[in-house]
């Protein structure tokens, strides 16, 4: 385990990266902007459960496949740039963004939640850069002679997952309020559509012209 020093520079490091702007957090942004607190979180968890599975693929060694194969890892970029260009496609065709509209049935909103979480989970998955950065970033803190480094490893990774997490949640509860309230102005409708649809299509471009380095 790290001692006490290393403990503070990892905790520090964590917090920094999960405050920078990235595919994550905008994600999040874009999702809490159109559908409120609610589909924020929902895209929240979903963001943590790929993220976490990422650690466990590292701990195990399975994503070392993406940092020593050029073709799997375009592979990956690639599925998930297109499945970002998808959503936000999906997002600018969707002509009912009202916040009203969708608190006025419950049973819509209870099925959703599930699709919430399979995009955002799946969204996360299909960046490799996260596998890339979890293997590059935890090894630096799992001591030489640890009686048990994978397990050491995971715990780090789900540390450095939990800190992000409360990043997003906050950045979840700060857009959704905004959202609900732009949501019930019928002329913010289209500007959030827009935003959010942009948003998806612009994270896609950028994962798909993002290098393996």
């Amino acid at each position: 385990m790290p001692d006490s020093t290393q403990w503070l520079v990892f905790l520090g490091a964590c917090a920094v990266f999960a405050l920078v702007p990235g595919p994550g957090i905008l994600y999040v942004l874009a999702r809490s902007l159109r559908g409120g607190r609610t589909a924020g979180l929902y895209s929240v968890l979903g963001n943590s459960i790929g993220a976490l599975t990422h650690v466990v693929a590292a701990a195990l060694g399975l994503s070392a496949v993406l940092a020593a194969s050029a073709t799997a890892f375009t592979v990956v970029k690639l599925a998930g740039a297109a499945y970002l260009i998808y959503l936000g496609i999906r997002a600018l065709l969707d002509r009912d963004t009202s916040v009203r509209a969708v608190l006025a049935d419950v049973e819509p909103v209870r099925r959703s939640w599930r699709g919430l979480v399979g995009q955002g989970a799946l969204t996360e998955l299909l960046n490799p850069k996260t596998a890339l950065f979890f293997l590059a970033f935890l090894p630096h803190f799992v001591q030489q002679g640890t009686t048990h480094p994978i397990l050491v490893f995971a715990l780090l990774g789900a540390i450095a997952v939990a800190t992000a997490t409360a990043v997003d949640v906050l950045v979840a509860f700060g857009a959704g309020r905004i959202g609900e309230a732009l949501g019930r102005r019928p002329h913010w409708q289209r500007r959030q559509r827009l935003t959010t649809g942009l948003t998806m299509i612009g994270l896609g471009g950028a994962l798909a012209l993002a290098e393996q380095g």
